[in-house]
């Protein structure tokens, strides 16, 4: 049994464990969960992945109840190919997928989620696991892909999508030059009920405004209103380069201007650029893969707390080590002595 104590974080540590628990069938007891959080214990998305997971490899599972502080996780193997999800607030999509995708490697997983929302704080918008997390991960042979079926913002939820993966053997992962600009994309969705007001427009004309001064390129922008449950925008962009994707979003709030949403997006994603090759954010989701797949090597915009949480958990799992240089993760297998 593999024991964690959780107020060294926050659910990422729940994910990363559930993640590869199912992947090396290793149990583990996690106790304070969220500790330090303003409401401590399992949410609604942490909820969900944990029970995903455990129908994911028919695991014995105790504590699965929202507010629950301490969870007990005994894998077994992966039996069931087909999920159907269901999130019943506004609980992040993309926080659910993070846990799911890792055993994914192993299988061909078809995982539909019903609920939840696409966009929202301190959460990868789905849209960022689409566009940045899983070409960086093809790069290492990861094959999968996601279909957003419908949009879901604060507070109500509503997303609907759809999670496909095969069963690949990853490679090792070295990026340590961005290499030359292929293409700089984007999405700027909104629902329908901002459809009149132009939200998607206007986040997505700010954002290019920003890019093609700093780039002298225009970006490639997509504009999407949905028939969303509940009002809410967002903006999620990335540049395509020889060598990686470099991602960077914005969330939509009342109250705040749609040029404001569109003008974060697009200076966060011209620091993540310029301080490396792979954004921050992406780097600490990376970090099971590379661990995973041995001898990797990233060059991050930035080295964060929740990058180096994740290390720490993945060692618990795996007999590997990891160094960071500067802003540069590299990992390797740990030779025990005998």
């Amino acid at each position: 049994m593999i024991n964690i104590d959780g107020s060294m974080g926050g659910g990422q540590i729940l994910r990363t464990a559930l993640g590869l628990s199912a992947y090396t069938k290793k149990p583990f007891s996690i106790i304070n969960i969220r500790a330090g959080r303003k409401e401590p214990g399992l949410k609604e998305q942490h909820l969900q992945a944990v029970n995903a997971m455990a129908k994911l490899c028919n695991a014995d599972v105790s504590g699965n109840e929202l507010h629950s502080k301490e969870v007990i996780f005994t894998p077994r193997e992966i039996a069931k190919k087909e999920l159907n999800i269901k999130i019943s607030t506004a609980g992040s999509v993309g926080l659910v997928l993070q846990a799911l995708m890792m055993p994914a490697i192993k299988e061909n997983l078809n995982v539909t989620i019903e609920g939840g929302a696409d966009f929202g704080k301190f959460a990868p918008p789905t849209l960022h696991i689409k566009h940045v997390l899983i070409p960086l991960l093809e790069k290492m042979n990861c094959s999968a892909n996601i279909n957003i079926k419908r949009y879901g913002f604060y507070p109500k939820g509503g997303s609907c999508a759809e999670f496909f993966s095969n069963k690949s053997k990853l490679m090792p992962l070295n990026i340590l030059e961005t290499g030359d600009i292929i293409s700089i994309e984007g999405v700027s969705v909104a629902s329908s009920s901002l459809k009149n007001a132009r939200v998607a427009e206007r986040q997505a004309n700010a954002a290019k405004q920003i890019l093609f001064k700093k780039f002298a390129a225009i970006p490639n922008i997509k504009t999407i209103y949905d028939n969303s449950i509940c009002t809410g925008s967002g903006i999620q962009l990335w540049i395509k380069t020889k060598n990686s994707f470099i991602g960077a979003n914005a969330l939509g709030e009342l109250g705040k201007k749609s040029e404001v949403v569109g003008e974060e997006a697009a200076n966060e994603l011209i620091f993540e650029y310029e301080n490396g090759c792979v954004d921050q954010h992406t780097a600490d989701q990376l970090i099971p893969y590379m661990a995973l797949a041995n001898n990797s090597k990233i060059l991050t915009s930035k080295i964060t707390e929740h990058t180096k949480t994740n290390i720490e958990i993945v060692k618990k799992f795996l007999d590997v080590d990891f160094e960071i240089k500067g802003q540069i993760i590299s990992n390797s297998i740990l030779i025990r002595q005998l």
